[in-house]
């Protein structure tokens, strides 16, 4: 499984990616989780035709755009519930 969040690297992307890695520890998939920040970021959203960030990807797919800080539901999103 690969799990990103894409962004700028503004604080409300840090902010996502640092609950994604909370709960991808929980999920035991912690090691599995990437930050794509800048131009790469940037670009690879711009590739999913997304035009908002952050985004948070499971295995290439967005999963969520915006901000969520409901730990459970990045859970749920990871897990494919």
């Amino acid at each position: 499984m690969k799990i990103q969040v894409l962004g700028s690297g503004c604080p409300t992307c840090a902010k996502l990616f640092e609950i994604t890695k909370k709960a991808a520890k929980e999920l035991n998939l912690e090691d599995q989780v990437e930050y794509l920040t800048g131009n790469e970021g940037i670009t690879k959203i711009g590739k999913l035709g997304l035009m908002s960030s952050p985004v948070l990807t499971v295995d290439n797919k967005p999963v969520l755009v915006g901000f969520v800080n409901d730990i459970e539901k990045i859970k749920d999103l990871i897990s494919g519930k």
